[in-house]
């Protein structure tokens, strides 16, 4: 039996709008997260001890990291070389330069001669002999049209029609590569994709290149006896009768607020000719969470968004709150409240959103019919607005007043219902409460 752990989609140095300095270390408090989960999966492999670990890509958000994140990242993979761990680096599209083209920032590994560090930058079978028998391993990187097809074998052709074409230029590597291998070995296929009925994730977002979606017939082979994968970042199986498991174990941290809702984690795997078990190991990560709330039809909104964060345990989380306000709320909203309600939170954002007037629902009971009364119509609006209330019988007036002179040439308008007009409050938002609500975004 091989013990194996599965882990993907790490994107170290990624997130840093969602932390801060730390003054203590000079990096950012998502780097220090990222690291520290990546550590949480080492030291279990180590602790197992596994006899091998696979890494299904996307070490990093590009292939040219900065030297200090690289620095972190190795640190905790020379921990398996020291424990005398074999370890298959896969490359992702995260991880590959110009979208394939010039290499990988995962190959200094091979460069180097790390020992027992394998390098997945092509389709290849990697043949390695563990401390408790051999594995053998497919690598399936992530694959862009270019290096499958060339810009002739892709001219006046749908996007259906292409990853069709590359389906089928595929298909031969991949069965020559089966053709090769041992049957009575037991076989992983690790590969960097998207399989057709896989849940998206975060990746959508995040893709760099333009790759394509393989069906699950060309994963669900028996000669597989496991199918580690890569670049969904949302924990799945894609194969519910486990013959053989196809797995994501998605990414091992947030990566923004698309991933709020998701567990995190890696996958062991008990390996054995013909047959795999497998468990998901979920880990403690960093807190995500939206608070929504709608205060414009409140009387009281600055209670309502207060009240709204305090039933939430922001303790450490990131955080952002969107609420939803009328433009004569503004003033209403003390911004130091709100970022002293939120200040134990790891970070946050706060969203204002008006609500425009314009786009307000018709009264209901203004229903769509061939001909409104004017001065009925006035008489339900007025209803509804309390500030008016004061001033309500005037306004009828002046409107009688009005629709009596449309029957004269000129429009004559009597002298008490100008002077109500003249007289209403004027419409509009205050500048210096747009300028109030600018500094609170």
């Amino acid at each position: 039996m091989i013990k194996i752990l599965h882990l993907s989609d790490i994107h170290m140095g990624s997130g840093f709008s969602y932390g801060h300095i730390n003054s203590e270390t000079g990096l950012n408090t998502r780097l220090e997260d990222f690291v520290n989960t990546l550590t949480r999966c080492i030291d279990r492999a180590i602790a197992e001890p596994v006899d091998l670990v696979l890494f299904g890509g996307d070490a990093f958000p590009d292939a040219t990291p900065p030297p200090y994140v690289q620095e972190k990242f190795a640190a905790q993979f020379r921990r398996l070389v020291d424990s005398q761990i074999p370890t298959v680096l896969l490359v992702g599209n995260h991880d590959q330069h110009s979208q394939g083209q010039g290499g990988a920032s995962l190959c200094i590994y091979r460069t180097l001669g790390v020992p027992g560090f394998m390098v997945g930058d092509r389709i290849e079978t990697h043949r390695i002999q563990t401390r408790n028998g051999a594995v053998q391993v497919i690598t399936l990187p992530w694959l862009t049209r270019s290096s499958l097809l060339t810009r002739r074998d892709t001219e006046n052709l749908t996007m259906a029609e292409v990853n069709q074409r590359l389906i089928e230029r595929l298909e031969p590597i991949l069965t020559a590569e089966i053709r090769s291998l041992d049957p009575e070995v037991p076989t992983v296929l690790l590969g960097h994709l998207m399989a057709d009925n896989a849940t998206f994730g975060a990746e959508r977002f995040l893709a760099v290149g333009k790759g394509f979606t393989l069906p699950l017939s060309i994963l669900a082979r028996p000669c597989f006896d496991y199918v580690a994968l890569g670049h969904v970042h949302r924990h799945q199986n894609l194969n519910k009768s486990n013959d053989p498991p196809i797995i994501y174990p998605g990414s091992i941290e947030r990566v923004d607020f698309s991933e709020e809702k998701e567990e995190k984690g890696f996958v062991l795997v008990q390996l054995e000719r013909g047959a795999a078990q497998w468990e998901f190991c979920p880990l403690p990560v960093r807190t995500f969470m939206t608070i929504e709330v709608d205060v414009s039809s409140s009387e009281e909104p600055q209670v309502a968004l207060l009240k709204a964060i305090g039933k939430k345990n922001i303790q450490d989380a990131v955080v952002r709150l969107i609420y939803k306000l009328r433009s004569e709320q503004l003033d209403r909203i003390e911004a130091q409240s709100l970022h002293q309600a939120l200040s134990i939170a790891h970070s946050y954002t706060i969203q204002a959103e008006l609500i425009s007037q314009l786009a307000r629902p018709r009264l209901p009971e203004l229903s769509a019919s061939a001909s409104i009364d004017p001065l009925e119509a006035l008489k339900t609006y007025l209803t509804t607005r309390e500030d008016l209330k004061d001033i309500t019988a005037q306004m009828l007036e002046a409107a009688q007043s009005l629709l009596a002179g449309l029957d004269n040439s000129p429009l004559d308008i009597d002298s008490e219902a100008e002077s109500v007009i003249s007289n209403l409050p004027p419409m509009q938002v205050p500048i210096d409460n747009i300028d109030r609500q600018l500094r609170l975004l």
